[in-house]
């Protein structure tokens, strides 16, 4: 798997925000000709929809003569999924870590550590 071409990742910003809200192509479409100098077609987003929906990425519904739409994996679900594509690199993962860790700022290492923490607690190391 590799991550999400432009307009994959502009649909999947706007089903995302809308925290599990199904939505129809015509109001992804809607959202997302919101801010844009120029229009996307209809056919356009809605073939890209289907092929997020053969990738898994989104379930469909149908609603009268429409599909409604949801994310089937959270926004979280999705970078993870990137980063195991980086250990299948092969990478070293202790070193790749390293890496990522030093460009967080204290804030985000306090997060992180508490996160760590709750998750020792639960008993999932």
């Amino acid at each position: 798997m590799r991550g999400f071409g432009e307009l994959e990742q502009a649909i999947m910003d706007v089903v995302w925000a809308t925290d599990g809200k199904p939505l129809t192509v015509r109001e992804v479409l809607e959202r997302l000709n919101g801010g844009r100098q120029q229009a996307l077609a209809y056919n356009t987003v809605q073939t890209v929809m289907e092929i997020l929906h053969r990738k898994g990425w989104l379930s469909r519904a149908k609603d009268g003569r429409a599909f409604r739409y949801q994310a089937t994996k959270d926004r979280e679900g999705y970078a993870a999924s990137l980063i195991d594509q980086v250990w299948a690199t092969g990478a070293d993962r202790t070193a790749t870590l390293v890496r990522l860790f030093d460009e967080l700022d204290d804030a985000e290492v306090a997060e992180l550590r508490a996160a760590l923490t709750a998750r020792r607690a639960e008993g999932r190391s």
